[in-house]
């Protein structure tokens, strides 16, 4: 181990966990854990259950590197969990984490400083359907709670909305409508206090989806995304903002989109985003001279700052 790797003690990967997004958190994992190992860190998977602060302490671990996607450890759980045990871990902290997942109290906080975002209705029960229409159609429809573009539909009519809402109940008792914004999609990564070059997202699904995320070979990423400068670093300092807003810190991701007339609205944001071989941090990364390895590194810095 070098000495720089000793600084880290022993790390503790955590990966997989029980939310919807399972699948693609071991895949981010298994390539961070790799990342780690070839820089010298001592680093183990940790799969974490209800024993995952005795397996920590009982382990010897000295901090965590979280790269669990969705409920349990994007949300807020379990930096709170590491908090109370003083261990240190990567990215956002309690507060960002939570607020982050919620998509909806996120637009409220984006609103509440008056960032853009598309206007929006909560369903919670078959009552609000109404409430949703009003917004006007095309409407998308996601679960208020969940990453990965899980349950999220694009709906064209009342009969569609009734049928896509149901849909995303089975995901979240909290349903998220937003008004539909047609233009290019663009991601901007977050590193430390660095918004990294943006990514304009490039799909032939109606949307953004599971699928054209992890999935499909004919999504493609722009990065350089395309833009003129003063416009991308205007887009990048609204990301910035957005992040700054929602309490997130370390690391992370937000989307947005920019209608034809030129206008951005803030999407959401990932505290804990994608590490894959399709995942859209690396690939702005690589376009900033950070290759994969000093990536993650840098990630397991923000935890650094803790503890």
């Amino acid at each position: 181990m070098t000495t720089d790797a000793k600084r880290f003690g022993k790390v503790a990967v955590l990966l997989g966990g029980r939310a919807a997004e399972r699948e693609v958190s071991l895949k981010s994992g298994a390539a961070v854990l790799d990342a780690l190992r070839r820089q010298g860190v001592d680093a183990h998977p940790l799969d974490p259950d209800d024993r995952v602060l005795s397996d920590l302490r009982d382990g010897g671990f000295e901090r965590a590197f979280i790269i669990l996607h969705g409920r349990g450890g994007e949300d807020g759980v379990i930096q709170g969990a590491l908090e109370t045990i003083g261990m240190p871990y990567t990215g956002s902290g309690v507060l960002g984490s939570a607020l982050g997942m919620d998509k909806y109290r996120t637009k409220l906080a984006w609103t509440g400083r008056g960032l853009p975002t598309p206007d929006s209705a909560l369903l919670s029960s078959a009552s609000d359907l109404a409430a949703a229409a009003a917004l006007g159609f095309p409407l998308m429809v996601k679960p208020a709670h969940e990453g990965s573009s899980i349950g999220m539909a694009r709906v064209d009519d009342s009969a569609a909305l009734a049928e896509a809402w149901r849909a995303a109940a089975e995901y979240d008792s909290l349903v998220l409508t937003e008004r539909w914004i047609q233009g290019p999609e663009y991601t901007c990564a977050i590193l430390g206090r660095e918004a990294l070059p943006m990514i304009r997202l490039e799909t032939p699904h109606v949307f953004y989806d599971y699928d054209a995320k992890y999935r499909a070979d004919s999504t493609r990423y722009h990065c350089p995304c395309g833009l003129p400068q003063a416009e991308e670093q205007r887009l990048q300092q609204l990301a910035l903002d957005a992040f700054d807003a929602a309490g997130a810190s370390g690391w992370g991701r937000v989307d947005l989109m920019v209608d034809d007339d030129g206008r951005p609205y803030l999407l959401e944001i990932n505290t804990v985003p994608g590490m894959t071989d399709h995942s859209l941090v690396p690939m702005a990364a690589r376009v900033a001279g950070i290759d994969f390895d000093a990536l993650v590194l840098r990630i397991l810095e923000t935890s650094l700052d803790r503890g």
